[in-house]
């Protein structure tokens, strides 16, 4: 009889360090500075994330506006409330001197006084409340007493100062016709957007919109601007760029969610945050370029010309040009998101990659804890203690032959 040497498996205990943990390697991404990502858009910012934060903030924004446009109300320039209007050659006048001869000839204070122009064809630009034939002859006579401006011959003449009344009537027209325009305006652009992209957009891109009409009637409220027909032009231009900035930002999202239906790794926000971090550097260098000029706008409108005309025209593009900037940003897709995330298959697309990642995240919970177990007790978290087989019981599948055999004789 011959004996056959028993040969046992011997299994090396593994070393922690040797241990990987496959789902840490695979999502681990490498880690880059805030603006390096920023520049790159590869996520510095969250903000679909964050988007209860940023709905906070603009209803802070939206309650502060609204505030001071009931409370305070509007400074209407001429235009709009009615008055007079009286313009002469400047000709060494400051606007102080002028004031005070028309605190003494009409016994109050005029509405504005302001230099229109510089060098030989400045102007003195003075608006008041209606006043009647009697107070503008009086003025006239003050002034050209005071100051002898001079008309086209050269020689001090009464007719180089003129005067005109401004009706109410003429300014309720221009708000009734801005109104009008910018309806047709709102109407126009939701019809666009929802044929261009989506219906969920177009309303998003609607209450960006009324966002910015909003907030930057509330800062011309709340600082005391004069809101005149060049304020009414300057918020249509705006509501132009707001819109493009919008656009952009939408393209992009659609770019990125195309076909997110069919795919299981990430959700529609955070695809609509990736094209929003992709869009942010260009819609921050389109803003600065924006400003840019309108700050040379309004250095030269008021220092240089003394244009109000312009001056009103700069700040209403001002204001609205960083309010523009963050509804596109900060307001509009995060909307979208949260319209899309509501209802729908968008809706239920999201809740599966949700259940899909509860259980990888379950998978790797489990993967750690046999890391754990095998770094302790040098066996596997699965792995079972050899038990000995019962007389008659078959040997278990795999086993290996054990203990002597007898060999056939012949």
């Amino acid at each position: 009889m011959n004996e056959m040497t028993n040969h046992t498996s011997t299994s090396r205990t593994p070393n922690p360090a040797e241990t990987t943990d496959v789902f840490a390697a695979v999502t681990e991404q490498p880690k880059h500075g805030f603006f390096n990502r920023l520049y790159t858009g590869t996520g510095a910012i969250d903000v679909i994330g964050k988007r209860r934060m940023w709905y906070l903030i603009t209803a802070a924004i939206i309650l502060i506006s609204l505030g001071s446009i009931l409370f305070r109300g509007f400074n209407f320039g001429i235009d709009f409330e009615g008055g007079s209007r009286i313009q002469f050659p400047a000709q060494g006048a400051s606007t102080s001197q002028v004031e005070e001869v028309y605190r003494s000839a009409i016994g109050s204070d005029p509405v504005s006084v302001q230099t229109v122009g510089s060098g030989g064809n400045a102007t003195i630009l003075i608006r008041s409340e209606a006043l009647s034939r009697e107070q503008v002859d009086a003025l006239n006579n003050a002034l050209f007493t005071k100051f002898q401006p001079k008309g086209k011959d050269g020689n001090p003449s009464r007719a180089a100062i003129s005067a005109s009344d401004v009706s109410e009537t003429w300014g309720s027209q221009i708000t009734r016709k801005a109104l009008i325009a910018l309806a047709v305006f709102l109407v126009l652009v939701a019809v666009y957007i929802a044929v261009r992209f989506e219906p969920h957009m177009a309303i998003a891109a609607l209450a960006a919109l009324v966002f910015d009409v909003t907030v930057t009637a509330g800062v011309y409220s709340l600082v005391g601007f004069e809101v005149s027909p060049a304020t009414v032009i300057g918020i249509l231009t705006i509501l132009g760029f707001s819109l493009y900035d919008s656009v952009v930002v939408f393209d992009k999202v659609e770019e990125n969610t195309r076909g997110i239906l069919h795919l299981n790794r990430r959700t529609y926000g955070e695809q609509a945050n990736l094209a929003v971090n992709q869009t942010l550097m260009r819609s921050i260098n389109t803003a600065l370029i924006g400003i840019l000029p309108i700050v040379g706008l309004m250095v030269i409108a008021v220092w240089m010309l003394g244009v109000g005309t312009l001056k009103d025209l700069a700040l209403v593009q001002l204001v609205g040009l960083l309010v523009g900037t963050y509804s596109s940003i900060f307001f509009a897709t995060p909307l979208l998101v949260s319209i899309k995330e509501r209802w729908g298959p968008v809706a239920r697309h999201t809740d599966k990659v949700k259940a899909k990642r509860a259980g990888v995240a379950s998978a790797r919970a489990g993967v750690e804890a046999e890391r754990r177990a095998t770094a302790a007790t040098g066996r596997g978290y699965g792995d079972e203690p050899r038990r000995s087989r019962e007389p008659g019981q078959a040997p278990r599948p795999g086993a290996r032959p054990s203990g002597k055999r007898q060999k056939r004789r012949n």
